[in-house]
């Protein structure tokens, strides 16, 4: 953990996680008949947050910078992905895609509101640049802002809320991309080209750490699995 950061930073963003946790279970949940596959999800994803608090937390992530790949990548990032391209790959989990809601999965992009407001607190306390704020580079804010709204009027209006939810799935998955490609820039490693006067250190340390291992993971789902259910097929829009 970094000492220098107020608790309160550290709170808002494990309750933050936290929240993340339980409303994606609840998506899960939705789509989910089995009791036995909950519960393996869950203990899943349980386990998952566990080991990344406690590589992140002894110092794992944090130690040896010049690391290639990045500790952080190969150990955090790397799995998480390589999982959402198995279940894209996988036939039966792309049926089980299309039985998410579309209407949960925009609104769990509300979750980036607290997380934004993390980064900058972070920024005040030196442990990120400020290109990772909605003061620099960072727009990835107005996807959670927005989330609610689209959530609200795409599902009341037929002809309106296909295109629109494409777009903005669009959009706030270029948002993420963004900050994403910043953060890898701007942390300390042999990759660094951003950032050398405050770099981002805060994202390789415990709590923090389940940013780019739990939180982007399940954003970055939420919109493709949106996205594929969207082009897939329009009708499943209709009867959301």
């Amino acid at each position: 953990m970094i000492e220098a950061i107020p608790f309160y930073v550290s709170f808002v963003f494990v309750v933050t996680t936290v929240i993340t946790l339980l409303y994606f279970i609840k998506i899960l949940n939705m789509a989910i008949n089995q009791s036995k596959t909950k519960y393996k999800l869950v203990l899943g994803l349980a386990c998952w947050l566990l080991i990344q608090g406690l590589f992140a937390f002894n110092g794992f992530y944090s130690a040896n910078n010049d690391f290639v790949p990045p500790k952080i990548i190969l150990f955090g990032i790397l799995p998480a992905i390589l999982l959402i391209a198995f279940v894209f790959l996988n036939p039966l989990s792309r049926k089980f895609i299309s039985s998410l809601s579309l209407k949960q999965l925009t609104y769990l992009s509300v979750i980036r509101i607290p997380v934004e407001l993390v980064l900058f607190w972070l920024y005040l306390n030196g442990t990120v640049p400020k290109l990772m704020t909605f003061e620099g580079r960072n727009f990835d804010i107005l996807a959670g802002v927005s989330a609610p709204v689209i959530a609200y009027f795409a599902f009341r209006s037929h002809p309106f809320r296909y295109k629109v939810l494409i777009a903005w799935n669009l959009l706030s998955l270029i948002l993420l991309l963004n900050i994403v490609v910043n953060a890898l820039f701007s942390a300390p490693s042999p990759f660094q080209q951003l950032a050398f006067d405050q770099p981002n250190i805060a994202l390789l340390y415990f709590p923090f750490s389940w940013l780019p291992t739990f939180i982007v993971p399940i954003i970055l789902f939420s919109h493709l699995a949106s996205l594929y259910r969207l082009f897939r097929d329009k009708q499943l829009v209709i009867i959301e």
